[in-house]
């Protein structure tokens, strides 16, 4: 039963064509704002000033504790939220039921989902729906901000790109393949486990409805040199969660410190490195 239920999600899911190559200068930049999402105080607009940004809104949802900006540069506008920071940010990260969404007729991470709306209505009066709008976060933000890419999509606004450091998983596979759209890009660590989790449920498998990844993941391997991946060989990745303990290496490889300094030596001569699975199903290698 299992190995029909796999067989059926291979089929449900297509393959996406040959990725271009990470603009890690763009990259860098988001992960900045990212960064910046963690600044307290007034240390903030002078921050993003130096930047070439103009802050236009900052704000603390009450509830859920989501922080957030919204700035602008070269009439683009950047929404980055804030990773988790505080006891009521974990416990939307531990809100892990799949729901659905009558906004956005799919199951999202109920959680993340509840942050995402929280967001929504508190920025939709800062923004003009005649420029595009990037979004970027750090773990529970980039979470956020993915869910938040998708309501702005469905209500006009022209969602350019979204980047996310370290960003765990927010829907199911008919969610991802409903947002396959997106302009996504996933920027993780070798040994962050953040990005694979919720791990995979044999429950879920049996009923094709296991959380899942969109977007194009590019992994930071270190020393210069990268990779890249995205649909079945990128949720495969989350199997190696359920066989590794978690330790101190696991907690520093999610760090923004560790994205920034990762991104800053990928700025010149990048290296790419093909990606391996050393996975095999049902005899069939993914290689």
């Amino acid at each position: 039963m299992l190995k029909n239920a796999l067989l059926c999600l291979l089929l449900t899911m297509s393959y996406h064509p040959l990725m271009a190559a990470p603009d890690f200068v763009s990259i860098k930049s988001q992960a900045q704002l990212a960064d910046d999402t963690y600044l307290e105080g007034n240390t903030l607009e002078p921050r993003l000033k130096e930047q070439g940004q103009t802050l236009l809104h900052q704000s603390l949802i009450p509830l859920s504790q989501v922080s957030y900006f919204v700035s602008r540069a070269n009439d683009v506008q950047t929404i980055a939220v804030r990773g988790t920071a505080n006891l009521e940010n974990a416990m939307l990260d531990l809100d892990l039921e799949l729901k659905p969404d009558n906004i956005l007729n799919i199951k999202l991470h109920q959680g993340f989902g509840s942050g995402a709306k929280a967001v929504y209505d508190d920025a939709k009066p800062f923004l003009n729906k005649d420029q595009p709008i990037h979004l970027t976060g750090h773990s529970l933000g980039g979470a956020i901000a993915v869910i938040l890419a998708m309501y702005l999509q469905r209500d006009g606004y022209e969602i350019e790109q979204v980047t996310t450091f370290g960003q765990p998983k927010v829907t199911n596979v008919t969610g991802a393949k409903a947002f396959a759209h997106l302009p996504l890009v996933r920027v993780v660590t070798a040994n962050d486990i953040v990005p694979l989790v919720p791990p995979i449920s044999p429950m879920q498998i049996m009923d094709l409805d296991i959380f899942w990844h969109m977007g194009e993941e590019v992994i930071l391997l270190g020393n210069k040199t990268f990779t890249q991946t995205n649909g079945m060989k990128s949720m495969l990745r989350a199997t190696k969660f359920t066989t590794a303990i978690p330790n101190d290496q696991n907690l520093i490889a999610h760090k923004m410190t560790t994205y920034l300094n990762l991104i800053e030596t990928l700025q010149s001569a990048p290296q790419e490195m093909p990606y391996k699975t050393d996975v095999s199903l049902f005899g069939f290698s993914l290689d």
